[in-house]
């Protein structure tokens, strides 16, 4: 290959038409190659992290999408008012929309990605599968073209095999997929899936395939000039998803063999090849547990994937500065010779949702953040879009961050990330880290033993643990020690010098009451010293005790805090949020509630608080305000991220209403009060 460049495109600013983790991270490269960077914002965004850091920065919209990031005419317009060269798209929101490209274009404005034809030809699952299986690219054995009508899909079922997989040739997500095991409900099943597909693409159009059995999803990454050459960058595993929504990835896949990566990537390239593909772009494939050395073509993302850290730490490739290169129109300086995977590289995303709970979205403001240490030698890599004080809303994609680890073999990638996601703590609003944590503790994953149904049977076991005594502990050393840096040692309950009672908090969690007495020796500026008894309330459990110490340490310019039980010092983080404190260390995180009054308790008995459980948007109301309801009425229905979620009475008694439709409101937010008649 000639790897000499040519500059047939000058990019010296590029606009990046996303936001978040991904309009970060695209920002590090453009800094270090010495580019102008360009980020767009809605209002929502006024204050975000990829808004600080750009060189530039431009208000396109409100908050919701249709109007700021999906307005292809409002990027068009800040692209061409700043000057951009060209534009990133990132993935999400406009990536893969040929209209968007085919806009640039006319605009004379770099689109930093395919063609426009490309993205066209793979983003129709359908055109997809005919454009690779004439390359010879293995598909999934099944019944696909344009307009297929739901009696011509029952009647190829049976010759297709059961279980079937219905998709919808338009979009992605696994919206309107459906497995099918039995004959008679396919009928049903499509309906359905019709009916989905419509609302979620505006296109109803479904196709057939074999459902693979014990399904493991295997991508491979490519690179396309515009010269005609194309290579791989070796293999993702992402087979733990939840939803058809990826959560742990990994490169390479503990279940290829080196003939069958070289196959698998030689495919990939084939596809690329199919539909004239420059860029960066992953070829995503569906490999039987059972059977590794067959694999099937599932679709083409024209785009930079979420997961695309993996195969940079393996490789030690930088995909957007090879994006940015091929838009310029220069040569691939890298043959496939030069593609060496060394050592094996773990993602997991961070997503603000409760897995505890359905895995519903969350919200609030990131209160205390702590990232895990990325300096050089750690091999550790963060891409953030967090800072303290941000409000996470419902407006856009829960995924928050993504913690990366590589180690020199997959053992020690994956204890690696374990310790990593043990330092990443995001107080005030509800994460997925713990639930990523305990995935990675299962043997089903640490022996590789994977598939893409794998999540949901685990998600089954899996509730937040009690919280360790430390953690109890934090809260009451807490409400006696010091504060934030600055303060002085103050007590919250009373406290005085030579008062050698013990000073209690009671705590709820969930259902539980615990009762924390900390008996004070000593207490100064930087350090408190003491016995601490942790006693669980209508239980038989012995009391928990231990030689505690609270300490201080500052060290340049950051003040941080260590928790030392019987001689055992480890990082800790807390905040307290509205009478809520938020505790985190090395075995999770915790929500603790101040416990009650009798006062509290006698009012709560009285009356039926409805509360949002997530971030959202009031769809409707069918309560009237001063309406007599039952226990199980529906009150109020919130909508976040798709999903519709009904709030019913608590109690028999009148309802209040105190929102209507179109209200934002934030998790936690009490939307209506049932009150007794009594």
């Amino acid at each position: 290959m000639n790897h000499t460049s040519s500059h047939g495109r000058p990019i010296r600013s590029v606009l990046i038409a996303n936001r978040g983790e991904i309009a970060c991270r695209v920002i590090d490269t453009l800094r270090r190659l010495g580019i102008r960077s360009i980020a767009v914002y809605s209002d929502a965004d006024a204050d975000a992290r990829h808004v600080r850091e750009a060189d530039v920065a431009v208000r396109i919209g409100p908050a919701a999408a249709t109007q700021s990031y999906l307005d292809i005419d409002a990027v068009v317009r800040a692209a061409t008012e700043t000057g951009a060269d060209a534009v990133h798209p990132g993935y999400g929101f406009l990536s893969e929309n040929q209209k968007f490209a085919a806009a640039l274009d006319d605009a004379g404005i770099v689109f930093i990605g395919p063609p426009a034809e490309a993205i066209a030809t793979m983003g129709d699952k359908i055109t997809a599968r005919a454009a690779v299986t004439e390359r010879g690219v293995p598909v999934v054995p099944g019944l696909s073209r344009p307009g297929l009508a739901d009696d011509e899909l029952i009647d190829a079922a049976p010759g297709i095999g059961f279980p079937v997989l219905i998709k919808p040739s338009a979009g992605g997500g696994g919206k309107g997929m459906h497995r099918v095991d039995d004959p008679a409900e396919l009928p049903a099943a499509l309906q359905r899936a019709r009916r989905e597909a419509g609302s979620a693409f505006g296109d109803d159009t479904l196709f057939l395939e074999h459902f693979v059995d014990t399904p493991r999803h295997i991508e491979v990454q490519i690179l396309a000039d515009e010269h005609g050459h194309v290579i791989h960058l070796g293999e993702r595993e992402c087979s733990l998803q939840r939803r058809h929504q990826k959560v742990i990835e990994e490169a390479p896949s503990a279940l290829l063999d080196a003939d069958t990566r070289a196959r698998i990537g030689a495919a990939a390239c084939d596809a690329a090849r199919s539909v004239g593909y420059t860029g960066a772009g992953t070829v995503e494939f569906i490999v039987s547990a059972r059977r590794p050395d067959e694999f099937f073509f599932m679709e083409m993302n024209t785009r930079l994937q979420v997961e695309h850290p993996v195969t940079e730490l393996v490789t030690g490739v930088d995909l957007v500065e090879q994006q940015i290169r091929v838009a310029r129109g220069e040569v691939l300086a890298i043959t496939q010779d030069d593609i060496v995977l060394t050592g094996h590289a773990v993602e997991a995303r961070v997503y603000a949702e409760d897995p505890a709970n359905g895995f519903l979205p969350t919200g609030g403001t990131i209160a205390r953040l702590v990232e895990p240490d990325t300096s050089p030698g750690t091999s550790v890599r963060v891409d953030s879009a967090m800072t303290p004080g941000l409000v996470v809303g419902s407006d856009y994609d829960p995924m928050l961050a993504k913690i990366i680890a590589h180690g020199s073999d997959r053992d020690e990638a994956l204890e690696r990330l374990d310790q990593a996601l043990a330092h990443t703590r995001v107080l005030g609003v509800t994460t997925n880290v713990d639930f990523c944590r305990y995935v990675l503790a299962r043997p089903e994953v640490r022996a590789g033993d994977l598939d893409t149904e794998l999540l949901d049977r685990l998600v089954v076991d899996y509730a937040v643990p009690e919280p360790v005594p430390e953690a109890l502990v934090l809260v009451g050393v807490a409400r006696i020690g010091p504060r934030d840096p600055g303060d002085v040692w103050q007590s919250a309950v009373g406290w005085r010098i030579g008062d050698r009672s013990p000073i209690t908090t009671r705590l709820v969690w969930g259902a539980q009451h615990f009762t924390v007495s900390i008996l004070v020796d000593e207490a100064t500026d930087d350090v408190l010293t003491g016995q601490a008894t942790v006693t669980y309330e209508n239980s038989e459990r012995e009391p928990w005790r231990a030689a505690v110490t609270y300490r201080r340490i500052r060290r340049g310019g950051e003040d941080t805090r260590r928790l030392i039980v019987d001689g055992v010092s480890q990082s800790w983080s807390k905040v307290e949020v509205d009478g809520t404190w938020w505790v985190a260390g090395p075995r999770g995180t915790w929500l603790l509630e101040l416990a009650r009054t009798l006062l509290d308790e006698a009012a709560a008995e009285n009356a039926g608080e409805i509360a949002s459980p997530m971030p959202g948007t009031v769809v409707a109301v069918p309560a009237v305000d001063g309406q007599s309801v039952a226990t199980g009425t529906p009150v109020v229905v919130v909508e976040a991220m798709k999903m519709e979620h009904t709030l019913t009475a608590p109690i028999d008694g009148v309802v209040a209403v105190g929102v209507k439709v179109g209200d934002k409101v934030a998790a936690g937010q009490a939307l209506a009060n049932v009150n007794k008649e009594d």
